[in-house]
């Protein structure tokens, strides 16, 4: 055996150890300010300890996972990664909230292709921020750096959150009643879904052929196509904060408006023998979907791939909406009134029937 003029090395292989440690010097600080009083311990042992909040008489865990998915790739092209964090925790927080949980915690998962520690810090400075708005601990997390099984400066984003409700006040199906008034809460724009369409229906040369650096067509804000596609999914804990203490409990059920769009999430919060009618006149498409039509997306496509404006749908008592609409509009949501939920008239009836808007040009039912 010849001998090698240099050893090889962890580093030499692609994994820096001391660019990952110097990471976790960067975002410790970061995680200090997402610590809640059930959470024992600091960040930086093998796992995260949390204790349950006092006062839920019949606790239930609640958890789910998500991740960002292709709306990584802009932020990747325009190097700009401090705000998919905030979308990595949207998307698991709102998810928590339409059972009536509150969120504990979340831990993350990052995986590079090598770790780049100002990178790593702003990533993790998103995900605190996201917890921050959710009121929920950034527990824990895990960077793994996978020399050959990701692109030069490519990386993947997942997490999982937990949280807690009292059995007596989870939301859902078993709640939601015939008569029940749905309202809507705005989106900020996609949110994290459909980016693989957006994307191609913006950028590819064969449709529009705009850059990230193109005025996004018709937006009143004069945001550029980067800005308007890296706009953070909204966080709708202070909303549900402000119903939970209500007399009355009059939020029967919610849904989080993600992947399936409106056509689809709607009815996971319902019983099979309810439906929705829903009227969209007063929800404006917003411009970066409306860009996304303009280059020849179906109505039906819009419908079932994105929240068209609508981020959640709650399900509220029609005796108490008014109490709704004033404890929303005081965290600064404008509901919409779109519809009721009513009885199915047949097992094999579309439980989704949406209408009104004039983009929409007609009625569109679920399958």
């Amino acid at each position: 055996m010849q001998d090698r003029k240099d050893p090889l090395t962890y580093k030499g292989a692609g994994v820096d150890i001391s660019a990952g440690n110097e990471a976790v010097r960067r975002i410790r600080r970061l995680v200090a300010g997402t610590r809640r009083p059930e959470q024992i311990g600091d960040i930086g042992g093998f796992a995260g300890l949390m204790g349950l909040p006092t006062g839920v008489g019949d606790p239930v865990l609640v958890a789910c996972t998500d991740g960002v998915g292709t709306k990584l790739l802009v932020a990747i092209a325009l190097d700009r990664h401090d705000t998919v964090g905030i979308d990595l925790v949207a998307m698991n927080v709102n998810d928590l909230l339409v059972t009536g949980a509150s969120t504990l915690f979340v831990l993350d998962y990052i995986a590079c292709d090598r770790v780049v520690p100002e990178r790593i810090e702003a990533l993790v400075s998103g995900i605190v921020d996201g917890c921050k708005q959710s009121r929920c601990a950034l527990l824990g997390g895990e960077t793994a750096e996978l020399p050959g099984l990701y692109a030069h400066d490519h990386y993947d984003l997942a997490a999982f959150a937990v949280g807690v409700v009292d059995r007596s006040k989870m939301l859902g199906p078993t709640r939601v009643k015939d008569g029940d008034v749905v309202l809507g809460l705005r989106s900020s724009g996609l949110h994290s879904n459909g980016y693989s369409l957006a994307r191609k229906a913006l950028l590819d040369p064969a449709h529009a052929g705009l850059s990230f650096a193109d005025p996004l067509p018709g937006d009143p804000a004069g945001r550029s196509v980067g800005d308007a596609l890296l706009t953070p999914t909204r966080i709708y804990e202070p909303a549900f904060a402000a119903l939970r203490g209500l007399e009355h409990a009059p939020l029967h059920g919610a849904a989080h408006i993600t992947g399936g769009g409106l056509l689809e999430n709607p009815a996971r919060a319902l019983a099979d023998d309810l439906a929705l009618e829903l009227d969209l006149s007063s929800v404006e498409l917003p411009p970066v979907l409306a860009a996304v039509a303009g280059q020849g997306v179906g109505v039906r496509e819009l419908l079932r791939t994105f929240n068209c404006g609508v981020g959640m749908l709650l399900y509220v008592d029609p005796a108490h909406v008014e109490v709704v609409r004033a404890a929303l509009t005081a965290t600064g949501e404008e509901p919409y009134t779109l519809g009721r939920v009513v009885a199915r008239p047949a097992a094999d009836a579309p439980q989704v029937r949406l209408a009104g808007a004039a983009w929409m040009r007609g009625a569109v039912e679920a399958e």
